[in-house]
């Protein structure tokens, strides 16, 4: 009885020490393995501009304005629904040199019982039969993931962009011209993801913000490019957490 009683002490004491050897599964736990990226480290001036939840019918055509205006390259993460309503708006952006990527059909928040495959594939081949050309990354609507979704994104071929924590803009909140601006030119760095959306309801502050923005960051010496570009500059070492 005395060895079972200590084989069972045992085996209590071992349990938080198994628990505590499980790995935090946390921003720098995705980033370390690869799964997902916020940020590139590097010490070359690159940034990479993100629009999400397009195509607009009259926003996106004006952000692609200021960035030819500005020899700038963007990434645009658009949803299936959007692609369906106007069509002709995605074979401009890609038309022009721009990076589509892939958020969903219905932008809907990834939940358990959200068909992700379905989500994914629909929007894909919208884009694929609109561009000719298949997405390589994918955004999450809202950044909201979960163990289940990496496994999914990373099966179906792709790679998980988020956006540096410092340059998340909020402008589909319209926070005002200046507050967009500041967001983005006071916390700007090497290998920076900035995070705008060129689809907003009602007015949008976007465009006006890009106009301060844009030629700011080229006198500063930034090169604006696509995401996919951006993770080619990625060094061996992971991204220091903000």
């Amino acid at each position: 009885m005395r060895i079972i009683a200590a084989l069972c002490i045992c085996l209590f004491l071992m349990q938080p020490l198994a628990a505590s050897a499980a790995p935090k599964k946390d921003r720098s736990y995705y980033e370390n393995r690869g799964e997902i990226v916020w940020e590139v480290n590097t010490d070359e001036k690159v940034i990479a501009l993100t629009f999400d939840d397009g195509p607009h019918p009259k926003y996106t055509a004006q952000v692609l304005e200021l960035l030819k205006q500005y020899d700038a390259k963007a990434t645009f993460f658009v949803v299936g629904n959007k692609i369906q309503l106007y069509p002709d708006v995605l074979e401009q952006t890609a038309r022009e040199g721009h990076e589509i990527a892939n958020h969903t059909y219905s932008h809907a928040y990834i939940g358990r019982n959200t068909n992700i495959k379905k989500e994914l594939n629909t929007t894909e081949d919208l884009i694929v039969g609109k561009t000719g050309q298949r997405s390589q990354l994918f955004r999450p609507p809202g950044g909201f993931y979960n163990e289940r979704l990496v496994s999914v994104v990373k099966d179906e071929g792709y790679k998980m962009i988020m956006w540096s924590w410092q340059l998340d803009t909020k402008d589909w909140d319209t926070p005002g011209v200046n507050r967009i601006v500041n967001t983005v030119l006071k916390n700007a760095k090497n290998g920076n993801i900035v995070l705008f959306h060129d689809y907003i309801e009602g007015p949008t502050q976007t465009i006006a913000a890009l106009k301060i923005i844009l030629p700011e960051l080229k006198n500063r010496g930034y090169k604006l490019i696509t995401v996919s570009e951006l993770l080619g500059y990625n060094k061996a070492i992971p991204a220091k957490i903000h």
